[in-house]
């Protein structure tokens, strides 16, 4: 699938949309994404800031998307773990970043040699347009390169 495909169709998704959680790029070398969550009455918690599901929510799927795009159908990736830290309160829009380079995708595809499980956390913060962090959220994948099947012989 291509970046711009995904980004439209995750746009459409209604736990996405519902939310106002809005995918705004995805490069086409799926090595960076950008997501931003929209502030509005329907999605405040009761103390009237952004609700924490949804600020989580809009990181779940990110990191593991990524390196599966980086690193090659070659590879079984799945999230292992999360968490989120909630560092002040929002009350605005607010945007994740989220960042795979050629060398972190050249040290998972080495970690996971010889079809040993890797497991690695990447971490992002989720700010304001002036950068004012809210939350840090984390999400630790599990990485196995895929067994290599032979074909029986006749």
């Amino acid at each position: 699938m291509k970046p711009l495909v995904l980004r439209h169709m995750m746009n459409a998704w209604p736990p996405f949309a519902a939310s106002g959680i809005r995918v705004e790029t995805i490069a086409s070398d799926w090595s960076y994404a950008r997501v931003a969550l929209k502030f509005r009455p329907w999605n405040r918690n009761y103390m009237g800031t952004q609700f924490g599901g949804n600020l989580f929510k809009m990181c779940d799927p990110f990191w593991a998307i990524l390196a599966i795009e980086r690193m090659g159908r070659g590879f079984i990736v799945w999230d292992a773990a999360g968490a989120i830290e909630f560092v002040a309160p929002g009350r605005e829009t607010v945007y994740a970043e989220f960042r795979m380079d050629d060398t972190t995708r050249d040290e998972l595809i080495e970690a996971a040699a010889g079809g040993r499980k890797h497991l690695r956390w990447f971490e992002n913060d989720i700010a304001t347009a002036d950068g004012t962090v809210v939350a840090r959220a984390k999400k630790q994948l599990y990485i196995r390169r895929k067994p290599v099947r032979r074909r029986a012989r006749s």
